[in-house]
């Protein structure tokens, strides 16, 4: 592994298409590392408290060696590592960089089932989960899997969302059955759209960030085309 593929670059602009290189945004009270791995570009976001150095990281996704590089190479300290849903894609990487790290896990209740290690921790809409002094809001959205879960961090530089597959520049995550697009739609909306401000920055699972503003006037488009 070359070292470029995990120095960080601290240019956030949140679209790894042109490098491999990690990249790093600082917030006012923690950083978000992320990075993208594995042959679908699956996000891996590592966020970090600037105060206690305590670090989340979501979907350990593939490319186990390359994860822990990018981790042992920041400051701070392991604390959990959450699975945003059940699909195989993104927790491939999951058991290995439990054990070696030796930190908890957790994941939705409704999806845990899938995982290939029991979470330590179930977690349903309206939880919290705190890391070091961060606190992470549980929002329980229906539709691309039963129990899939995005987590919503709010500080002083405003509210930043991890939405796992419910939600991308775009339109929402891919549905399969009969009225689950309607479910999903009908959650991110009430749930993301209706709670949290225009500013407020999303961070998929896979591709580039959008905001809530720059979504919000395709809700009606995304409804009529139903997808």
């Amino acid at each position: 592994m070359s070292p470029q593929d995990v120095s960080l670059n601290d240019t956030y602009t949140g679209d790894l298409s042109e490098s491999p290189r990690p990249q790093r945004r600082t917030l006012g009270s923690a950083t978000i590392v992320k990075m993208s791995v594995g042959p679908m570009d699956n996000n891996v976001y590592v966020i970090t408290s600037t105060t206690t150095g305590d670090q989340l990281i979501i979907d350990a996704a593939n490319d186990a060696d390359r994860i822990l590089e990018v981790v042992r190479s920041l400051p701070g300290t392991p604390t959990l590592i959450f699975t945003t849903h059940q699909h195989f894609d993104h927790w491939q990487a999951l058991t290995e960089v439990a054990r070696e790290l030796g930190v908890p896990t957790a994941a939705g209740r409704l999806d845990a089932h899938e995982l290939p290690i029991a979470p330590d921790r179930l977690i349903d809409d309206g939880d919290t989960i705190v890391v070091g002094d961060l606190t992470f809001d549980a929002i329980h959205l229906v539709g691309h899997t039963p129990g899939s879960i995005a987590l919503a961090y709010t500080d002083d530089d405003g509210v930043h969302i991890f939405t796992g597959d419910c939600l991308f520049p775009g339109g929402v995550g891919k549905t399969w059955e009969p009225g689950h697009f309607d479910t999903l739609i009908d959650d991110v909306s009430a749930k993301v759209f209706d709670r949290y401000p225009d500013s407020t920055v999303v961070y998929p699972g896979h591709g580039k960030d959008t905001t809530l503003g720059a979504e919000r006037p395709s809700l009606p488009e995304w409804r009529r085309r139903g997808w």
